[in-house]
């Protein structure tokens, strides 16, 4: 969104409730859509739903619910609409004819506002690679729809400078992309190697995007990562250690947040970045608490994991936003532990950092034994793979306190 003084882009939403949606109506999804709007910088001026029993594959809404859509956009001075689904080309071209204002989907807000929140290189690389592939798909059958330039939501990032390129160079482009990704992904590699050779346990924190995670991140490990109440504020994963009370020290590692109707596009070209979670020992799910649609954004969640193949990790789910809720609150039945706490405020994180001790210790064995002296590697090894809770030399050898991988039994 590009804004000249007080010039603010004005818009309307737009929503078909075609009953396939099992999680949610199209109201709350209009809710949600709506915030990331206000993220984006546009603001909503109104709204409109239409009951069919399917999507209109031409025009998205039917004849009728187009025109009071036209006399909506004169009544509100809207500049553009923006659909809760992703549109097919002919859909965005017909609507465009039809209304003769911006039109946007839903993906192409997310997109937008990942472009604004982006500050690494690598984070830059997966939006504009995200971006890329969402417009090749629309080169054919778009016409002057790809014509698009200047202002407004849906049209800032590195992507946006070149819709009039033809399809061939959009392709060299992307094959520039994924080449240059695949480095960073191999640098990315080369940490995470050196973060198991530590044997040095992950948590990875996932959650609905503005669930706290980041404000969480900080309190836990002084991480300084910004956090402000607005969806998607930060992109770039994040690693810190901490010492949990036990003693025991763990790698926290914030991820990308996720949304319902999350595009694939960003799916795709953010997995390096997603799969975090996937070599973690442990995942810390955050939950905005204090959102009534707590549950369908926990379901969401879960979604997400099994689509980049991490539901097999466990879980200890932290029911954030405390200090907001005035009832008991949610629980969530598919973790190993649900803790309530209040990242702002601090209260139950040192429960939140016992159950993950608890969670982690799990898989491991408390031995109590002497080892003599040249027994010294097996020492070693613990330390290494295990936690060491005491070690006291003896007459005999070296008498050890400590808890141990059920599955490296060399070292009992």
């Amino acid at each position: 969104m590009y804004e000249t003084g007080e010039d603010i882009e004005k818009v309307l939403l737009v929503a078909v409730e075609d009953g396939s949606d099992s999680l949610t109506g199209a109201e709350e999804s209009l809710d949600e859509l709506a915030e990331l709007v206000k993220t984006a910088g546009a603001v909503v001026v109104g709204r409109l739903i239409q009951n069919r029993e399917s999507i209109h594959p031409g025009t998205y809404l039917g004849k009728g619910k187009l025109a009071e859509l036209a006399e909506l956009l004169e009544e509100t001075g809207a500049s553009g609409i923006v659909t809760d689904d992703e549109l097919a080309p002919v859909q965005m071209k017909n609507l465009e004819d039809a209304l003769s204002c911006n039109v946007m989907d839903r993906t192409m807000v997310i997109l937008d506002i990942f472009a604004q929140h982006a500050m690494t290189g690598e984070g830059k690389l997966q939006v504009e690679l995200a971006q890329l592939r969402y417009r090749s798909s629309r080169l054919v059958g778009m016409g002057r729809a790809m014509s698009r330039l200047g202002g407004g939501i849906g049209t800032r990032g590195p992507g946006e400078k070149k819709l009039e390129v033809d399809r061939r160079t959009i392709r060299n482009r992307i094959g520039q992309l994924n080449r240059e990704l695949a480095e960073v992904k191999k640098n990315r590699d080369v940490r995470r190697e050196q973060r198991l050779r530590s044997a040095i346990p992950v948590v990875a924190i996932v959650g609905y995007t503005n669930a706290g995670k980041s404000t969480l991140l900080n309190r836990l490990t002084d991480a300084g990562v910004l956090s402000k109440d607005a969806l998607f504020a930060t992109l770039d994963p994040t690693t810190r250690n901490c010492r949990l009370p036990n003693g025991q020290e763990v790698l926290f590692t914030d991820t990308v947040g996720f949304i319902r109707k999350l595009p694939h596009h960003l799916i795709d070209a953010f997995r390096s970045t997603l799969e975090e979670a996937k070599y973690s020992d442990l995942i810390l799910h955050v939950v905005d608490a204090s959102n009534s649609s707590a549950d369908v954004q926990m379901a969401v969640v879960y979604d997400t994991l099994q689509k980049l193949e991490i539901g097999d990790r466990k879980v200890v789910t932290a029911m954030n936003k405390q200090d907001l809720v005035t009832e008991s609150g949610w629980k969530d039945l598919r973790a190993e532990r649900t803790v309530r706490i209040s990242a702002k405020t601090g209260d139950g994180i040192p429960e939140l950092l016992d159950a993950i001790s608890e969670v982690l210790l799990e898989g491991k064995v408390y031995i109590e034994r002497v080892y003599a002296y040249d027994e010294i590697t097996k020492l070693q090894g613990i330390r290494k793979y295990g936690q060491l809770l005491s070690e006291e030399y003896v007459a005999d050898g070296i008498a050890v306190k400590a808890y141990v991988p059920r599955d490296r039994r060399d070292l009992l």
